[in-house]
């Protein structure tokens, strides 16, 4: 860190130049100089940096003689891999494999948070549409379009997605078009799931985040996220989306529909639209991706983003799709490999400086990370972590704020800390490889230690 320090007044006295001069003389012998005093200039969020290079060199004269080894070289943290920035200055003041490409867990979160706001705008709704079909007005065709918050709770009752649209509001407007227009009865229900291309699920995810509730098929129709309890956010999932969200509407329908046959098929041309539901705006999606780590919004949020990009919404195009949303934050993607918008896949590979620089990138507010921001867990409060941080890493509670991961062969953390000393840090720690879940103690561990730390964090 660099001291301002005030200058000298300028002698103005007449007739002592000899000696003003020897003076001057000797002040520059001394290292001193007659700077005029400073006048502070206002603080502008800075450009994102060009690199996501890491330097273990601090180029600061500050003695850096808090060590943090013990909570480093905890066994519980296996092949450790982590980062610390001090976010006001740059300097690398931690690290361990900092560049090395790796496993992300959930907070591949973040990333696609971003991407999504940078590409799609935090104000943007999905609708969710029913059409007429143009040669036969006892078809009627429910269109996916990525809205996984779709839900068939009655009004007034509340999934865990927060005022979401509802298929009752959908079958209001369907039966309201079928009075007007004479319609006495419902045949077929068209379910067009066509947006995104399969697969549904991708190959390496273990098929027990499906059944034990973590994640559904990523189809462009469904509801509730495919919850059998729309109400919790851990509930098992199904291998049949579509049809559900088709026998869920047809029920919402009431008696016009009740002997209607359900089909999956395509929307034809020429349709009439006949109803529609808006989603809430991608910013509550993101808060509350980020703070449950809801991995269905996180794969949706990904196909929209690749969908916005001119991209297929599909696997194969979530890597280019987020790195190009992400362009503008000028970030160094190179060795950077996105297999999925949620973390879910260990094939997922960013290394931890990049986790890092995103972060001080959520810090400063950056176009729209303000929402990333208000959507990271606080240590020992909210969200993933409001039962972290508590014993003897009490005293950090409140002051960080981060995104959890956990896959079977690691877990993560990365974000924000407001150190003890006052200093603003952006961290990314992981423990890979042969982990149990006594790894998330040790990584709260190393991260109260940089809290405690903060600017005199040494790097031995």
């Amino acid at each position: 860190m660099t001291e301002e320090k005030g200058g000298f007044p300028y002698f103005k006295q007449v007739g002592i130049g000899a000696l003003g001069g020897l003076l001057t003389l000797t002040l520059i012998i001394l290292g001193l100089s007659f700077a005029a005093p400073s006048t502070p200039k206002a603080t502008n969020t800075p450009e994102p940096s060009s690199s996501a290079s890491a330097s273990a060199t601090p180029t600061s004269t500050l003695a850096r003689d808090c060590k943090v080894g013990d909570a480093a070289t905890d066994p519980r943290l296996a092949a450790m891999q982590a980062v610390v920035i001090n976010a006001t200055t740059d300097e690398v003041l931690f690290d361990r494999a900092a560049e090395t490409p790796a496993a992300t867990a959930s907070t591949m979160k973040v990333l696609t948070a971003g991407a999504a706001l940078l590409s799609l705008g935090p104000n943007y709704r999905v609708d969710t549409k029913v059409y007429a079909d143009p040669t036969d007005p006892s078809t009627i065709i429910i269109v996916g379009a990525g809205d996984p918050t779709l839900s068939r709770l009655k009004p007034g009752q509340q999934s865990v997605y927060k005022d979401a649209p509802k298929l009752s509001d959908l079958a209001v407007q369907v039966n309201a078009w079928a009075t007007a227009n004479s319609v006495t009865k419902i045949n077929k229900i068209v379910l067009d799931s066509t947006l995104f291309a399969d697969p549904k699920w991708e190959s390496s995810w273990e098929r027990s985040e499906q059944t034990q509730g973590y994640m559904s098929e990523v189809s462009a129709l469904q509801v509730d996220g495919d919850r059998t309890n729309p109400q919790s956010e851990t509930s098992p999932r199904s291998t049949t989306p579509v049809a559900n969200a088709g026998k869920h509407f047809k029920t919402a329908l009431g008696s016009i529909a009740k002997t209607a046959t359900l089909v999956e098929g395509k929307l034809p041309g020429n349709s009439t639209k006949i109803a529609t539901v808006s989603s809430q705006p991608i910013s509550v999606w993101v808060k509350h991706m980020l703070q449950v780590s809801d991995n269905t919004e996180a794969e949706f949020l990904a196909r929209l983003v690749a969908i916005k990009g001119g991209l297929s919404a599909s696997f194969s195009s979530i890597d280019l799709a987020i790195k190009k949303a992400l362009l503008p934050t000028k970030i160094d993607t190179t060795g950077v490999v996105i297999k999925d918008g949620s973390g879910l896949s260990d094939n997922n590979r960013v290394a931890p400086v990049v986790m890092a620089k995103f972060m001080k990138l959520v810090l400063e507010g950056y176009a729209d990370f303000d929402v990333i921001k208000e959507g990271l867990p606080i240590a020992h409060e909210s969200g993933s972590l409001s039962s972290r941080f508590a014993g003897d890493n009490l005293d950090a509670a409140g002051h960080i704020f981060a995104k959890t991961g956990w896959i079977k062969k690691g877990y993560t953390l990365a974000g924000i800390i407001k150190a003890k000393d006052g200093t603003d840090l952006v961290f990314a720690i992981y423990a890979l490889g042969d982990v149990k879940p006594e790894a998330k103690d040790a990584i709260d561990n190393l991260a109260t230690a940089f809290y405690r730390c903060g600017d005199k964090l040494s790097n031995d």
